[in-house]
């Protein structure tokens, strides 16, 4: 088990050799700095604590600056534990990069997802409206609220309320580059969460360590434009007042 935490960038599409598109999604990867190692003597459990993004000194708090010099790395603003790791293979203050993850590797994703406010039925959990024909009164409204005994609405009835910022995990999604002089994997498919949204990349816990076979992905160069030579249009402003002065002095 392994795992980096990443901001999501966006999505865009690659294409293989074979002409195959594939949509992925652009997940930026600073480098993060393991932070604290947690082990079964002091914690209870075994996991390490990686810090990600860097923030001013003057916003960071004294607790979080202390904890941060401990592994003599600038204050972080965010904070993850990765857990099932082999803790010994890594120390204090190490930097993790994009490249522990290689093309074809299947993996974890985990993000919050985008908020909607206050949703209905409709939008928040797909129930079909009723009948928008004069007359009808029940166009978008929950419906029926249950029996008539026990005389209350059972918990876990789906209703109308606040929708989205939940954490969601998609599983098994394939890495299908990794670029490590930006700092950028891409993913296939879609993830949770709104641009510059933080996520967490971690190994498939289904896929034990499977790694796809990957195709060669296209790379396309641009060129540069040619500067295209402009002709020289002839004066006619000139040539036009020499016909009129000529036909003033004939009248």
């Amino acid at each position: 088990m392994k795992g980096i935490l990443g901001r999501k960038i966006g999505m865009t599409q690659v294409f293989t050799e074979s002409g195959k598109l594939i949509p992925v999604t652009v997940v930026e990867v600073e480098k993060n700095v393991v932070t604290q190692i947690k082990t079964k003597e002091n914690d209870g459990y075994e996991a390490i604590q990686l810090g990600f993004g860097n923030t001013r000194e003057k916003l960071a708090t004294k607790a979080s600056a202390g904890h941060t010099a401990k592994a003599q790395t600038t204050p972080k603003r965010f904070f993850r534990e990765i857990k099932g790791v082999d803790i010994n293979s890594y120390t204090l203050g190490q930097e993790i990069s994009a490249d522990i993850f290689t093309p074809g590797e299947v993996v974890d994703v985990t993000g919050t997802t985008k908020g909607k406010g206050f949703q209905g039925v409709i939008k928040r959990h797909g129930q079909s409206r009723g009948p928008m024909g004069h007359g009808s009164h029940y166009h978008r409204r929950p419906g029926s609220m249950g029996t008539m005994r026990p005389m209350r609405v059972f918990k876990g009835k789906k209703l109308a309320g606040h929708m989205g910022t939940l954490t969601v995990t998609i599983q098994n999604l394939e890495i299908v580059a990794v670029d490590t002089e930006n700092n950028v994997i891409l993913i296939s498919g879609n993830i949770p969460g709104p641009k510059k949204g933080l996520v967490i990349i971690k190994s498939a816990v289904k896929a034990n360590g499977k790694i796809n076979e990957m195709e060669n992905l296209v790379s396309y160069e641009v060129e540069e434009p040619v500067a295209e030579t402009v002709e020289e249009t002839p004066v006619v402003e000139e040539v036009a007042l020499e016909t009129t002065e000529a036909t003033k002095e004939e009248n």
